[in-house]
């Protein structure tokens, strides 16, 4: 039993980011079906955070109500950008390249958040890198491949993969080819690529705040809360005077919105918080090409995505990117630990030694007296 208590909380961080990745998976399917009915990504992405917010901030009054943390000017000033940062101007950057592109190219797209996490880690002393170690070189070279791969699938179109489900089960599939010919891909690719070191940006800073604040579900309201009004005010400006934007049906919109706003804002905010305490932030973002291959497969299937030969080789371009970085990490990890036996096994060694030296410099003395 002990044993079994002990692989749960080994496996925790693993079953944590696998859960965000099946929920970003569903997200992205959800959210570009109301897109595609003409809903505003503006509307959307607040309407997600006032319900994440509605959700979370009871569980945050209960739970957490005995935490007492001092609010200090600069720890209000990290909440606030952390409630602008992914939540307003990467979801907002995010779902409009989608409506440029796919949901299949937006979240591998993403698949470069990895390589930016990385890079800010690097710079905020939140991960080591020594040059001449293996481990540091893999986790450089991952993320210069992972970049390659995105560049990859902006680029590079190829020949369509005509796979059969999209014509015999789908009969938009030609009307869908021919929308994937005249999106403005470059566009979409760059808002995406800015949402990506947003929430690169997001994820750092949340890990620098959780040392001043470890409270996950407080933070994790509260960055709801700043999220909630940053996007009213987004949506009034970019939406004024279409009234008819704000309207929201009871259908797939409000399916996708609730769905986006528990599971995607609310649920992941806070287990990535989690997870991030015990594993650090790089490996938080380790496992999102898992959501695209989700993606990939249902909106071939949904929504009747025209797969491109160059989509696919930057794709897997950019998963070896990623596991390359992974890699590394591992064998960084493995030289810190090895370093640190070392450093104690010589410790427990100089003590040793001394305390030999006193023996016999007591038994010197016993034989002279």
């Amino acid at each position: 039993m002990e044993g079994f208590v002990r692989f749960l909380g080994l496996a925790k961080p693993y079953f944590g980011v696998l859960f965000m990745q099946f929920g970003s998976a569903g997200m992205a399917i959800l959210a570009k079906f109301a897109l595609n009915k003409g809903m505003s990504q503006y509307v959307f992405v607040f309407y997600r955070m006032i319900i994440a917010t509605i959700i979370i901030a009871p569980f945050a009054i209960i739970f957490e109500r005995k935490v007492k943390t001092k609010m200090t000017i600069p720890l209000v000033f990290k909440i606030v950008m952390l409630g602008l940062l992914e939540p307003v101007i990467d979801l907002n950057l995010y779902f409009t390249g989608m409506k440029y592109t796919t949901a299949t190219f937006a979240v591998a797209m993403c698949n470069v958040l990895p390589a930016f996490a990385f890079l800010m880690a690097w710079a905020c002393r939140l991960e080591r890198v020594n040059i001449l170690k293996r481990g540091s070189q893999a986790k450089i070279l991952g993320t210069i491949v992972t970049v390659g791969g995105a560049m990859i699938m902006t680029f590079i179109r190829g020949p369509m993969l005509n796979l059969p489900w999209t014509k015999a089960n789908h009969p938009s599939a030609s009307s869908s080819t021919a929308s994937i010919n005249h999106q403005d891909q470059i566009k979409g690719s760059l808002m995406i690529a800015i949402g990506c070191i947003c929430q690169s940006a997001f994820i750092i800073l949340q890990a620098i705040t959780l040392k001043l604040y470890p409270a996950e579900l407080s933070l994790t309201a509260l960055i709801c809360l700043v999220a909630t009004i940053g996007g009213c005010v987004v949506a009034l400006v970019m939406e004024r005077g279409n009234p008819s934007a704000w309207a929201l049906h009871f259908d797939s919109q409000l399916l996708s919105v609730v769905y986006a706003g528990v599971i995607c804002s609310g649920v992941t905010y806070y287990i990535q918080g989690m997870v991030m305490q015990i594993k650090g932030p790089v490996f938080v973002t380790a496992f999102n090409p898992l959501s695209m291959i989700f993606v990939a497969i249902m909106s071939s299937f949904i929504l009747s995505e025209i797969m491109l030969l160059g989509r696919i080789i930057g794709a897997v371009t950019i998963i070896i990117g990623l596991y390359l970085v992974l890699w590394g990490k591992r064998k960084d990890q493995l030289s810190v630990k090895s370093d640190c036996d070392n450093i104690a096994h010589g410790k427990q060694h100089m003590t040793e030694i001394g305390e030999a030296s006193k023996t016999d410099q007591s038994s010197q003395e016993f034989a002279s007296a």
